[in-house]
């Protein structure tokens, strides 16, 4: 079975999976881009789906209010931290979803062992799972 770099792009940019799903769901498929394209497909409808759920989830933490930021960390490290305001804005411009989106997506890029946290203006944290 020969995998060309040309199929491992196909799968990569058809399913929206990384390099190393994208060469392994070729192994599985025995070589055949659509096969292993199908078989990712459910899922990165999965994957939305759970990051649809923690853009919800994050949205019903802000809108309860006195929210400061949003925060991902990955070993108690910050990786990212966007402020609440950031979203009102985009809200004002009628472009709600980019900064929930940006905020979930990365969350599901880092994988296990990564939280998804809300800093009160007060200082708490409150983790949403």
């Amino acid at each position: 079975m020969n995998i060309t770099l040309e199929a491992i792009e196909k799968v990569m940019n058809e399913a929206g999976v990384d390099y190393s799903t994208a060469k392994e769901a070729l192994l599985n498929a025995d070589g055949d881009a659509e096969k292993a394209i199908k078989e990712l497909q459910p899922k990165a409808c999965e994957l939305e789906e759970d990051v649809q759920k923690l853009i919800d989830k994050v949205k019903a933490v802000v809108a309860e209010g006195n929210a400061d930021r949003v925060q991902i960390l990955k070993d108690d490290e910050i990786v990212l931290s966007v402020p609440v305001n950031v979203g009102i804005v985009g809200g004002i411009l009628g472009i709600t979803a980019a900064p929930w989106a940006l905020i979930a997506g990365a969350a599901a890029a880092f994988g296990l062992g990564c939280k998804l946290v809300v800093v009160k203006k007060d200082g708490t944290k409150d983790e949403v799972k």
